[in-house]
């Protein structure tokens, strides 16, 4: 046994390999790593292969474990690591659709994950090279960069039939967001939550407070229980529309500090969010943001934003404005991609009816999703934001360990999300 190298990941290299087998497993590897198989690497791959009827396995790297994979695992960018083994009977009965340029094993995968189990040995198998080095804060944004364009959409069009073939594609058909019924103190609220950001909270809500409308609003600080002078600094703001919050729990995370806000009597009809290191890039963002809800009128609205470093000087990739997204396939591609976009904005009505999960990673992700099932989403594509990289980013430079159990979430998300629309609960 041996592991063969596509010339490049083409509907046409793919089935040509396929074709050429000559064996009942296909050992693929990627081509810009060197790999060093473990003595009983092929064996062990073949043997969980066909005694687990899985028409795909890949396995853990020395160093380097990977996650198991879920039905909502569906990203392009899920991580098997540079070899794989491939049923070529599963290949073979599920066939490769057309001519795709890029996405040729892409296709192929979802095609197998339909009707075969697709298997994670969670065993250090080989040891590799570093495909990509870049830290996790760079390397999140590439489904994003205009260069990339053409290669996205094919990603789309793939992941699209693959829901559709599956029943979790939903058509551009919309519930209508209905008035408030409740009445709230403001029309719009800030909500920004905070822990030990000593350096930017003020920042953060002075940018809040230095907004421009024609309309009541307020500023929601969720300060969750900080040990440095974050605390102090909010307390002499001193501006009654600052309403400073400390929650009466301990183990919350963003989404259960977001939860303090929503529910609160203080939050208005509107929430729009604001990092507590990062800042509006004008005065009117708020105005244009509430515009925007109205107009709908929306369940939700996401911005645009600009990268910039701690002193607010532009930086690589920039804009960063989501024109993937579409109306009529924006909520599908979605479940392809690992966000939607900032800042983001709720009906608080509709919001209380979803809430969000108790996690620092992902809830914006989750809530989304739920949103966009049932209600269309606005979208501003200029930039309204300004987010900072630096040291102090959570997200900037993820360890394996703390990636992994972030990708795997999201996966469930998805998973999740996929067996709502389909009525089937099915996480493999």
């Amino acid at each position: 046994m041996s592991i063969v190298y596509p010339k490049d990941y083409s509907s046409a290299s793919i089935r040509e390999l396929l074709d050429n087998a000559d064996s009942d497993i296909l050992f693929l590897g990627d081509p810009a790593v060197s790999i060093d198989p473990a003595p009983r690497m092929f064996d062990r791959m073949a043997q969980v292969l066909r005694e687990t009827g899985s028409g795909w396995v890949y396995a853990d790297a020395t160093g380097h474990p990977r996650i198991d994979y879920q039905r909502g695992s569906i990203r392009d960018g899920f991580d098997f690591g540079p070899v794989v083994g491939v049923s070529v009977r599963a290949a073979r009965q599920v066939g490769i659709d057309g001519g795709w340029k890029w996405g040729g094993l892409y296709d192929l995968r979802l095609r197998i994950s339909e009707k075969f189990p697709i298997v994670r040995i969670p065993e250090p198998l080989y040891s590799a090279s570093v495909a990509d080095a870049r830290p996790s804060g760079h390397k999140q944004f590439d489904y994003v960069d205009p260069r990339n364009r053409d290669y996205q959409i094919e990603m789309e069009q793939i992941v699209t039939a693959h829901l559709k073939r599956i029943g979790a594609w939903l058509p551009p058909r919309f519930e209508r967001v209905a008035p408030a019924a409740p009445a709230f103190p403001v029309k719009a609220s800030v909500v920004i939550s905070v822990r030990n950001r000593e350096r930017t909270i003020l920042d953060a809500v002075q940018s809040a407070l230095g907004q421009s409308a024609d309309f009541e609003f307020n500023v929601i600080v969720v300060d969750n229980h900080s040990t440095d002078r974050t605390s102090d600094i909010l307390r002499a703001i001193g501006d009654s529309r600052v309403r400073h919050i400390v929650p009466g729990r301990r183990d919350l995370g963003i989404g259960g500090c977001w939860n303090e806000a929503v529910y609160s009597r203080h939050c208005g009809r509107y929430a729009v969010q604001l990092d507590s290191d990062d800042l509006y890039s004008r005065s009117d963002v708020l105005g244009r943001i509430v515009a925007e809800l109205e107009a709908g009128p929306y369940a939700m609205v996401v911005g645009s934003y600009t990268m910039v470093d701690f002193a607010l000087k532009e930086i690589p990739p920039g804009l960063i404005d989501h024109r993937e997204w579409s109306r009529d396939n924006g909520r599908n591609n979605a479940l392809r991609i690992n966000g939607l976009g900032a800042p983001r904005a709720f009906d608080t009505s509709i919001l209380r009816t979803i809430g969000f999960p108790n996690v620092s990673y992902g809830e914006d992700y989750a809530v989304a999703l739920r949103i966009s099932r049932d209600y269309e989403i606005g979208r501003i594509y200029e930039s309204l934001y300004l987010c900072r990289r630096w040291e102090g980013n959570s997200d900037g430079a993820l360890p394996l360990e703390v990636a992994n159990r972030y990708d795997a979430y999201k996966d469930w998300l998805r998973t999740v999300e996929i067996q709502a629309r389909t009525g089937r609960w099915s996480p493999k």
